[in-house]
């Protein structure tokens, strides 16, 4: 009988609460308009949910449903046009009458008072301007900060070249040329990071590519550099032949011979202090880096031992440190196909798309949550969008960057990014679910608030 009653109670409670929501939607129908009875409508319902949630007790399977996954599913609240108010209520109030106790004579006001309320109140800053400000404050690099990056490359360079000459003679690499994002215009906050390619000469018509789904390795993203003509040119007969793995060029044996060289043979002191600078190979990471600290700045350099050109569709094969199967072969550099194009769409139409990739990159930079986004995702992000006929002016700036954070969330909950010069690599197979949760949730906060990713 008390459990009845106490359903009974609860049932008149929820009939009671309903009748009130009707009773203020009807009224703010008739004051608010459709629009603000909408919004209004919503905040009632969402109020009330959260009394049912508090006073009914929950499963812990509908707790854990409550993800960022759902929440995108509920598309966003359209922006209404504020309705302009009845006249009743759009006609100027009368003052009131005096009071007969009221003294009569001028009142005294007080001047603080009186300079708050003819001052303008605070001007409340667009998605568009916020998006420029920030633009200016924390993506655009100071031209004397850049001029010294690069210059501090091309000398780490040229010192780096003539010693791998002096100390294998016998291995012919090509000409050390620095680049990347700094070089192209596509590096945001800081010029902190350079890229330093390394190229090998291989001997033409001995060498040919393998895809890496055609290897044991089965990986789309590599390639295999395979010996060939040995019957005519046996083993031995390349320098490059002492790197030979199973018929193939080894980027890992490499990668090994260099690292130890670079780590226990190059005078770093007396290089830094010819080129006024602290120069150290970094021992923590796998690849092969140098840290540069500057007394104005901070610069990594990225040395990437690369096979350029080695086919005839132009191809750039890295060795990198791969695990597994994958470990001897070199892995496919898209960055120049990639910023290429980037470059040829915006030139086409005036587009911001790297613009665009500036302000993404920005932000995942100074976000903490965002910070497993590289480069390489965002890119793939503004290029995918990037390709559609839409307006890429300095105007939409802000509807492209609300739009990459949606394709971003629709890329994640999918747990999906294909590359887009090489769709059979998915750049999220690295991630964990634990990381595709944290990333997909800080990006659904930032598109109901974008203006807190800024």
């Amino acid at each position: 009988m008390a459990e009845f009653s106490q359903k009974r109670g609860k049932r008149r409670g929820d009939e009671g609460l309903g009748s009130m929501v009707d009773f203020l939607l009807a009224n703010a129908r008739l004051v608010l308009g459709v629009g603000g009875a909408a919004v209004l409508g919503i905040a009632t319902l969402a109020v009330k949910r959260f009394i049912d949630r508090a006073t009914s007790p929950r499963d812990e399977d509908d707790t854990k449903g409550d993800s960022w996954k759902e929440l995108s599913l509920l598309k966003a609240t359209p922006h209404l046009q504020p309705r302009p108010p009845p006249a009743a209520l759009s006609q100027p109030v009368l003052p009131l009458a005096p009071s007969p106790s009221a003294p009569e004579g001028p009142a005294e006001t007080d001047p603080e008072v009186t300079s708050q309320l003819s001052s303008p109140a605070p001007l409340c800053l667009t998605l568009q301007e916020r998006l420029l400000a920030f633009e200016r404050d924390r993506v655009t690099i100071p031209a004397a900060q850049v001029a010294l990056a690069k210059q501090l490359a091309g000398d780490i360079a040229l010192e780096l070249q003539a010693y791998f000459r002096s100390k294998f003679p016998e291995l012919p690499f090509g000409a050390f040329v620095p680049g990347g994002p700094l070089y192209d215009g596509l590096q945001a906050g800081a010029a902190d990071h350079v890229r330093l390619l390394v190229p090998l000469v291989l001997e033409p018509g001995l060498w040919s590519l393998v895809p890496g789904v055609d290897t044991v390795a089965r990986d789309p993203r590599c390639w295999a550099v395979r010996r060939t003509q040995l019957e005519f040119c046996p083993r031995g007969s390349s320098p490059w032949d002492r790197f030979l793995v199973g018929g193939y060029l080894s980027s890992r044996i490499l990668l090994e011979l260099l690292r130890k060289a670079l780590a226990a043979s190059v005078n770093w002191p007396a290089i830094g202090s010819l080129l006024g600078c602290l120069i150290w190979p970094s021992m923590v990471s796998e690849e092969l880096l140098l840290e540069v600290q500057h007394e104005r700045l901070e610069l990594t350099v990225a040395v990437l031992v690369a096979v350029p050109g080695a086919d005839a569709d132009d191809r750039l094969l890295l060795a990198w440190p791969l695990e597994g199967l994958a470990g001897n072969l070199w892995l496919q550099d898209l960055y120049p196909v990639e910023a290429a194009r980037l470059r040829a769409l915006d030139d086409h139409d005036a587009g911001t798309r790297r613009r665009l990739l500036l302000l993404l990159c920005a932000v995942c930079r100074g976000c903490s949550a965002l910070g497993q986004l590289g480069r390489g995702h965002l890119t793939q992000v503004v290029l995918r969008l990037g390709e559609d006929n839409v307006d890429w002016t300095e105007a939409a700036l802000g509807e492209r960057f609300l739009q990459a954070l949606e394709l971003l969330i629709g890329s994640l909950e999918q747990a999906s990014l294909p590359c887009h010069f090489n769709p059979s690599v998915n750049l999220f197979s690295s991630l964990r679910e634990e990381e595709i949760d944290d990333i997909g949730y800080a990006l659904y906060s930032g598109l109901q608030e974008p203006e807190g990713l800024l």
